[in-house]
């Protein structure tokens, strides 16, 4: 799903412009940001939160990945994370931000630094098997394009109820 999201686009240009994209999406969302279309369901702010998420673990794998030899990538509970960091309403999305974008200027840099030959370098994840580098910078573009889109059908769901 997330490589067919991602389909010929260049994952470093997608990459680049996420931080764009929250930001821009955050303002739209406004009043309705932390509204959940449905019980259960995210809200703008979460999808977005997990977003923020997933580039916390996937620096770190980025340079597991790059350092050791074939390590052991640990998968972790996206609806865990959402439901135990992102349930106060007190957050903010600046809070967030002020930590996503400079990793991902930085996991961007990482990257552009790498020789190609090394993007073949892999890790071992519990519940998928060997996914190398390249691959994992791959899966992340393809990753913030569908859970964008998630919050953009979020909120269109949250104002078509009002």
């Amino acid at each position: 799903m997330l490589l067919a999201r991602l389909g010929e686009l260049d994952p470093a240009e997608v990459q680049s412009g996420t931080p764009a994209q929250i930001r821009a999406l955050l303002a739209d969302a406004g009043a309705d940001l932390r509204t959940r279309p449905e019980p259960g369901e995210w809200s703008v702010m979460q999808c977005v939160a997990h977003i923020c998420d997933a580039e916390l673990v996937i620096a770190g794998r980025y340079r597991w990945i790059l350092a050791h030899d074939q390590p052991e990538i640990m998968p972790y509970d996206q609806d865990l994370w959402v439901d135990r960091f992102h349930t106060d309403l007190a957050e903010e999305p600046e809070e967030m931000l002020s930590v996503f974008e400079p990793l991902r200027a930085a996991d961007l840099a990482l990257w552009r630094r790498t020789p190609v030959a090394d993007r073949a370098r892999y890790g071992i994840h519990r519940e998928r098997g060997p996914e190398s580098y390249e691959l994992t910078f791959r899966l992340t573009a393809g990753h913030d394009l569908v859970h964008l889109d998630q919050a953009r059908r979020t909120l269109e769901q949250v104002r078509d109820s009002v």
